[in-house]
C-alpha cells in the first residue's frame, strides 16, 4: 500500500516509488473536513428604513453663505468678516440654533488651504453641524 519496489530484473539497486494516491485522498479529506468546519458568512446588513412617503417640507432651509476670497478676506453673506474672532462669534450664533441653518463654505482656487481648514475647524469646534463646500467645480483643472 505504501511503496512500490521493483522487479528484480537483475539490477543490484531496488527502484522505490511512493504511492501518491494514499497522501491525495488525506489531503482531499481535509479540504473537506476544512470547508464543512468555515462558518457560513452571512453579509447581511439589518436596516429600519422609514415606511411610506414623508410629507413635504414646507420650509425651505435657512442657508449662510461664507466665501473665502484669494487673500483670505472671509465673506459672511457677501458682507466682510474683520478677523477670527468676528467669524467664531457668528458660527457660535449659528451652533447656538435648535435647527441649525445650512453653511456653504466657497473657497477662491487660489486661496491657501490653512485659511478654509481653519474656517472648517472652528466650525467644527463650535458645533456647527450642517456644512458643506460650494464650487468644487472650479478644482477640477
Amino acid at each position: 500500500m505504501g511503496m512500490n519496489i521493483g522487479s528484480s530484473s537483475g539490477d543490484d539497486e531496488p527502484m522505490i516509488e511512493m504511492n501518491m494516491t494514499p497522501l491525495i485522498d488525506v489531503m482531499l479529506v481535509l479540504i473537506i473536513m476544512l470547508i464543512i468546519t468555515i462558518p457560513i458568512q452571512n453579509h447581511a446588513v439589518n436596516l429600519n428604513m422609514p415606511v411610506g412617503t414623508p410629507p413635504p417640507s414646507n420650509v425651505k432651509p435657512e442657508v449662510v453663505r461664507i466665501d473665502v476670497d484669494f487673500d483670505g478676506t472671509i465673506f459672511w453673506n457677501g458682507e466682510t468678516v474683520p478677523n477670527r474672532a468676528a467669524l467664531e462669534a457668528r458660527l457660535q450664533g449659528v451652533a447656538a440654533i435648535a435647527n441649525q441653518p445650512e453653511v456653504h463654505l466657497r473657497p477662491n482656487k487660489l486661496v491657501e488651504y490653512k485659511v478654509v481648514a481653519g474656517v472648517m475647524a472652528s466650525a467644527q469646534r463650535l458645533g456647527v453641524t450642517k456644512i458643506g463646500l460650494v464650487g468644487n467645480e472650479q478644482f477640477l483643472n
